[in-house]
């Protein structure tokens, strides 16, 4: 993409592209000191999706496509002691999420569906997969996709010091400002491995955490089916379905997307993005 294309394109985000559906949002912080030990470790977030029966419809449910002006920065987030695993929302919206791209073999096909059928989705993305790749960045702010924090490498941050941790989220919320346009407002844990200094970090650079409600293990590749299979089982009004778009081979997780997504909107379920709310 050449610059002045990026910019452009910057400007429209800047002016208009709101994201939709519902997701809390609360005003606190408290401040956490550099050379504290990274304690407090959280459990892997993890849920147990409800299952209701996937029945035919003879209508599909648009996305929500409303576009306005920008709510302005949060200058305050809550500081949460565990992350949101769901979100609220009116009706049967649901929100599809892909981790540590973007990847240039995958993460283009993963846009491509999207688009075909109109939706948005949520990209927590790695620093160091986004440096390379901003042109993808540039895509889903053009396409009014939501791209989220998952730090530069990757790490295990229970393991880490403050300081570390963040220098892994603010490093990654540089590059996504280059590339797409704004800040990140959402982060997510790697492994779902969360504690006390990363909700504090987090909250400090303005994000609230995101962690999932169904699981598709597509990192096992454990076939096209079979995640198929736990998308459908798991789908429900406010689910969030963790899927990945880097990090290996996710030829399994392209193709279960082309197979799942037309079938959850004829189904009368809405893909949508969270909308950003505070007090």
């Amino acid at each position: 993409m050449k610059k002045d294309q990026l910019f452009t394109r910057r400007r429209i985000l800047l002016l208009g592209v709101t994201a939709a559906a519902g997701a809390a949002g609360a005003a606190g912080l408290l401040a956490a000191g550099d050379d504290e030990p990274a304690d407090g470790a959280a459990g892997p977030a993890a849920g147990t999706p409800g299952r209701p029966a996937m029945k035919a419809s003879a209508y599909r449910l648009q996305p929500l496509t409303g576009y306005g002006p920008p709510s302005a920065a949060p200058d305050r987030v809550p500081v949460r002691s565990e992350p949101l695993m769901s979100l609220s929302g009116r009706g049967r919206s649901m929100v599809l999420t892909f981790d540590d791209g973007p990847d240039p073999r995958y993460t283009p096909q993963i846009l491509d569906t999207l688009a075909r059928y109109g939706v948005r989705a949520m990209f927590f993305v790695c620093g160091e997969m986004a440096v390379d790749h901003q042109d993808l960045l540039a895509r889903m702010a053009d396409e009014g996709h939501v791209v989220g924090n998952h730090t530069w490498s990757h790490p295990l941050l229970t393991t880490l010091s403050r300081r570390r941790i963040r220098s892994e989220m603010t490093r990654t919320s540089d590059v996504i400002e280059t590339g797409y346009g704004e800040r990140p407002r959402w982060f997510r844990a790697p492994y779902g491995a969360w504690n006390r200094a990363a909700f504090q970090l987090g909250s400090e650079l303005g994000m609230e955490p995101l962690a999932w409600t169904v699981d598709t293990l597509d990192w096992t590749t454990p076939g096209t089916r079979s995640i198929v299979d736990r998308v459908e089982e798991g789908a429900g009004p406010g689910v969030v379905i963790l899927s990945h778009d880097a990090g290996g081979d996710r030829s399994q997780s392209v193709r279960a997307l082309r197979r799942y997504l037309p079938r959850l909107l004829d189904s009368g379920y809405e893909i949508t993005v969270p909308r950003w709310q505070h007090t």
